[in-house]
């Protein structure tokens, strides 16, 4: 889920909207000679693109405010008439981020939505190609290269080169890519890690396509989003065996 921000910045970028009109109508040449010119403009600059932003947030959530009364309540704020008491402000700024905060999980659960239903249609056309052969959880995979020989069972520990992504091929984990192998007992993974490295012998390689049922689900995690079916690439390059990890361990 985004985070959006604050009422005061979403009224001062309203405020600043308001007032570009005036701003073009009375361009004048920009002085940066001094150090204290440059550092004004730069605050100036910087602030205007962090209001952009913010700007580019409320339009997703679609919350409309009127423009002219956010512009007068903060004149009415430096003059030192505001219309309304201190009480009456707070409970509608309350209210405005109740809203906010409302909008926000109606997006996600939108998105969400959309995002496990087009990975439903993938998963089902995907299931359908001669290569890919699909296990009763409903993992998907592939066979790069295969192997022959021992394979892993869910209390081993394995040692594997692996490259994660989505179907828009972000690529969000990569043991490749930090330049050595990972080892991990097998059934402290997700689900369909587990399951799935199971299935392989040292020297094969396979290609993973993982419901989001068996990698992180609705929640999702770090740059995953909720519902995400993941794809990953994984060659099983050692295992040892449970019996063995736990005799080499300090009692």
């Amino acid at each position: 889920m985004k985070k959006y921000f604050a009422f005061s910045l979403l009224a001062a970028s309203v405020a600043l909207a308001g007032c570009q009109q005036q701003a073009q109508e009375e361009v004048k040449p920009v002085s940066l000679d001094t150090p204290e010119q440059q550092q004004a403009y730069a605050i100036g600059a910087s602030v205007s693109r962090y209001i952009g932003r913010s700007l580019e947030q409320q339009q997703e959530l679609g919350l409309e405010l009127d423009n002219a009364l956010v512009l007068r309540g903060m004149q009415d704020g430096l003059d030192g008439e505001v219309a309304m008491s201190e009480e009456q402000m707070q409970e509608a700024l309350q209210a405005l981020d109740a809203t906010l905060a409302g909008l926000a999980q109606e997006k996600a659960a939108e998105e969400a939505a959309a995002m496990l239903a087009e990975n439903e249609k993938f998963l089902a056309e995907n299931a359908e190609r001669e290569e890919v052969s699909v296990t009763e959880s409903g993992l998907q995979y592939e066979v790069l290269t295969a192997a022959k020989g021992d394979k892993p069972a869910a209390e081993d520990m394995v040692t594997v080169h692996y490259v994660g992504s989505l179907l828009d091929g972000t690529e969000f984990d990569s043991s490749i890519a930090r330049g050595e192998p990972t080892s991990f007992p097998l059934n402290r993974v997700i689900p369909g890690w587990t399951e799935g490295v199971q299935l392989m012998s040292v020297g094969s390689k396979y290609k993973f396509y993982i419901p989001s049922e068996l990698g992180y689900g609705e929640m999702g995690a770090g740059s995953i989003p909720p519902n995400s079916v993941l794809v990953f690439e994984v060659e099983l390059l050692e295992f040892e065996k449970a019996e063995a990890v736990a005799e080499t361990q300090p009692e």
